[in-house]
């Protein structure tokens, strides 16, 4: 068919690798490939929402969101990560992903540089490509962390810093000495960092750090998705200085209008409510954390042990990968995240121990064919 026109920014992306493995999966298949929590939402949270429908609440909110969850997503951020934002700095939006979206169409301009690691979570260099930016890529070292020097290196003359801890798709967790060189740093080099904050809750002996305690040029962008097991919810959540939120609002304003009035009350009911499920949940990650790798490296693979999320990033050359995939265990290719990590693919143990026993069994029938 012929006849239709399309802007060249989007003809130059790809639908993202791991809605393809997701969207591909067989009936029998053991999907391991999308970064989605299997728990429910938490009873208390549920509750909220269906509490919200029956009091009517079912209308536009102000652009940035109801008062009440913009004054507990302040507070939030000062309990837990020491930052001191003010409800006027913060944000709701429809997930991390329109925070994202909406900070790259505000802060970008045509053929600037925007940062990220490679191997890093797809959408970066989508979305920085969809607002005219220049995605490139910063390299990993031997241990899966930032580089911290060849980013500073890479730093002179960009725009932004997506700065991703605890990461997708490596699990790492970036240290506080390494976040601090990386934020004062930027700040020198007049970059503005992008911190990713979405898998915080979920880090295995190793404490997050938020980049906004080491400098003012710093946008957080949180989310109730993996935290509270939301993500079908679409609520997440940014805060900047007051000047980047002025700009970011008009974005959010006509893309947007506001995020579902439903899904807020019910993160509101999240950050003010139980947390325990929160720490159940990192418990049980924590578990299968510790099967998945453990399995694997009863298979001779060996590979860096994730630090946070709920994700291992795992040497593994294209022959084995198809086997893998032939053997019903779906997994992404390390070539959907960027271009330095051609022999490795992502798995996600977001999945119950016993899918995760039934995938490691797969697996081993895809390497003892080698």
């Amino acid at each position: 068919m012929t006849g239709y026109r399309f802007a060249e920014r989007v003809r130059g992306i790809e639908i993202s690798g791991i809605r393809r493995m997701f969207e591909g999966a067989g009936k029998d298949a053991i999907n391991l490939g999308l970064g989605q929590p299997d728990f429910p939402t938490p009873e208390h949270i549920r509750e909220a929402a269906v509490r919200a429908i029956r009091n009517g609440m079912t209308g536009y909110t102000a652009n940035a969101g109801i008062p009440e969850l913009r004054e507990a997503i302040a507070e939030k951020f000062r309990r837990e990560n020491g930052l001191q934002y003010t409800p006027d700095q913060v944000i709701v939006t429809a997930g991390a992903s329109e925070a994202l979206h909406i900070v790259m169409q505000a802060l970008v301009e045509k053929g600037d540089r925007v940062l990220m690691a490679d191997p890093g979570f797809v959408s970066y260099a989508a979305l920085a490509t969809l607002a005219g930016g220049r995605p490139e890529g910063v390299p990993l070292d031997a241990t899966l962390h930032i580089d911290v020097e060849a980013a500073k290196e890479q730093m002179d003359g960009a725009r932004l810093f997506v700065l991703n801890t605890p990461a997708n798709p490596t699990g790492m967790v970036e240290s506080e000495e390494s976040i601090r060189a990386l934020v004062e740093y930027a700040a020198d080099a007049g970059v503005t960092i992008v911190a990713d904050e979405v898998y915080e809750h979920f880090t295995y002996g190793k404490p997050h750090v938020s980049a906004a305690r080491f400098g003012e040029d710093v946008v957080t962008i949180n989310a109730t998705s993996k935290t509270y097991s939301m993500t079908g919810w679409r609520l997440g959540y940014m805060a900047a200085p007051k000047p980047v939120i002025d700009e970011c609002i008009k974005v959010h304003q006509y893309c947007q209008a506001c995020a579902t009035s439903i899904s807020q009350y019910a993160a509101l009911a999240a950050l003010t409510g139980d947390q325990k499920p929160v720490a159940a949940m990192r418990e049980e990650y924590h578990r299968r954390r510790d099967l998945v790798c453990d399995g694997l490296a009863d298979l001779g693979i060996s590979f860096p042990r994730p630090e946070g999320a709920f994700y291992a990033f795992v040497p593994m050359e294209a022959d084995l990968f198809a086997r893998v995939i032939a053997k019903g265990v779906i997994i992404v290719p390390g070539t959907a995240f960027g271009t330095r990590a051609p022999a490795y693919a992502r798995l996600s143990y977001a999945a119950s121990q016993d899918n995760l026993r039934r995938a490691l069994g797969r697996i081993r029938e895809a390497v003892d064919e080698t």
